[in-house]
């Protein structure tokens, strides 16, 4: 009789490592919402960013030298010499981007439909964990290209631990490693950088991901499938992750690598805000640039700081805008959980703070002008309102009846289609004869069914925020 040798060897393990029942119980056995759409989409994007991170920055490492008189020159070899190490680095460089993007709005999804409500408060805590891990990677990070940008960024940031009473100077002394950004600031960011900080990651994404799979995923009806289970104890509502889940996030992860990929072979810099200009320049301790600013990701933040006047009531306004995040479980004291069936009072006061958020993600990036910090102070009160105003307007407001059961919104083809008939009915059809007397149809502007078209949006948006 033939022994299958491979059999025998995976019964082995699996009778020491309960791999059969991981996966049953997190992925094929796993049952979430079968109303998932586009906005849950960004988690597993940001998985797989993670990866892409470490990934490039393990081959990243292989050949930068985390000094200062070295660390310039060496990421110039790593674009110019190394086989494929300008392509490495941009993967890297436009990954950090990608990851804060994914990340803003994965948590932006969350504010939607309520997934820091009851029962997924630790979730919440988690993920703002990892985000506030996710800046710190970032931040150190930043300084190791020794740039320009890199350098003084770098000295203005840990700047502002000295503005702590009692104990800041000489924690910014800590951090520093020395009284200026120098050596042995970049070998001790390179540590953290490449070991401390990422450890942290995996074990935040493991534990956020536990605690998901515990009390299961949200939805964007904000219903716990978990309360309506058939006689087998499987919820009605509910699809298994595998295959299905995994099917539809391939597709996701297709559509992400296509504007991944041209951003990497086209437009790598994004105009300086992915790469700046200045960090293509070696860090010069006695040449100031005209203008500092953090990278695009920090500049909300950053914009806090600078429209206080108070350099450590700045700082505290800065670490208070990310802190109050975690506080979002507690602060929302609505009935319901998903935007849906939310009255018009949260609506409004979501769409200020997401207009409050990029305005000052805007402001970041330009110099502090007297116009500019006074803009700033206006949407950095609005950025914090809607929290602090939250357990007022959100008890106040009137909620929709929320169903028993799961919605099944449009689909991906029932949208398509209503976008056809709307470009069809904002354009009008002409012929043209073209030089060699053939005749074609192309299809013009219609203004009066754009102005219809526009002020039946604008209805639409009114009805919604009632």
């Amino acid at each position: 009789m033939k022994i299958n040798r491979f059999a025998e060897v995976g019964d082995w393990i699996l009778d020491r490592f309960p791999l059969a029942h991981l996966w049953n119980s997190h992925m094929r056995e796993y049952y979430a919402p079968k109303n998932f759409h586009f906005w849950y989409f960004f988690g597993s994007l940001a998985l797989l960013v993670l990866v892409n991170q470490f990934a490039t920055g393990i081959m990243l490492t292989i050949n930068y030298k985390p000094d200062a008189a070295l660390a310039f020159d060496s990421v110039e070899y790593i674009m110019r010499d190394v086989n494929w190490g300008w392509l490495i680095r941009y993967m890297h460089s436009t990954g950090a981007s990608a990851f804060f993007i994914v990340v803003y709005l994965h948590m932006f999804r969350g504010l939607l439909y309520g997934s820091f409500k009851h029962p997924r408060e630790l979730i919440w805590i988690f993920g703002m964990l990892l985000f506030v891990a996710l800046m710190a990677e970032a931040f150190m990070g930043y300084l190791l290209p020794w740039g320009q940008m890199s350098y003084w960024g770098a000295q203005v940031i840990i700047s502002l631990f000295s503005a702590i009473p009692v104990i800041g100077d000489d924690l910014s002394l800590w951090i520093r490693g020395d009284y200026v950004v120098s050596d042995a600031t970049l070998n001790r960011f390179f540590a953290f950088h490449v070991i401390a900080v990422p450890l942290a990651l995996v074990l935040l994404v493991f534990l956020h991901i536990v605690a998901l799979h515990e009390v299961g995923s949200n939805n964007p009806d904000g219903i716990e499938i978990k309360n309506n289970k058939d006689a087998n104890g499987i919820p009605v509502d509910g699809i298994p992750f595998h295959p299905y889940y995994t099917v539809k996030d391939l597709v996701g992860v297709g559509v992400f690598l296509v504007f991944f990929a041209a951003v990497i072979f086209y437009w790598p810099e994004m105009g300086g805000y992915f790469l700046e200009h200045a960090n293509f320049i070696l860090a010069d301790s006695m040449k100031t640039p005209e203008h500092i600013a953090p990278v695009w990701y920090f500049t909300p933040f950053y914009a806090i700081l600078r429209a206080i006047p108070d350099k450590f009531a700045g700082v505290i306004g800065m670490f208070g805008s990310i802190a109050v995040l975690f506080l979002l479980p507690w602060l929302d004291r609505s009935p319901v959980k998903s935007i849906r069936y939310r009255g018009g009072m949260f609506k409004k006061a979501l769409a200020i703070f997401v207009i409050s958020f990029l305005v000052l993600g805007y402001l970041g990036t330009q110099p502090a002008t007297p116009g500019a910090t006074i803009v700033a102070r206006i949407f950095t009160t609005l950025y914090f309102s809607f929290f602090l105003l939250m357990p007022i307007y959100t008890r106040w407001e009137k909620p929709k009846p929320v169903p028993a059961r799961l919605t099944m919104q449009p689909t991906l083809e029932d949208r398509i289609a209503s976008l056809i008939a709307i470009f069809n009915e904002i354009t009008v059809k002409e012929a043209i004869t073209l030089k060699n007397g053939k005749t074609i149809n192309i299809r013009k502007p219609h203004l009066e069914n754009i102005f219809i078209a526009i002020i039946r949006l604008i209805k639409r948006l009114k009805e919604s925020f009632d």
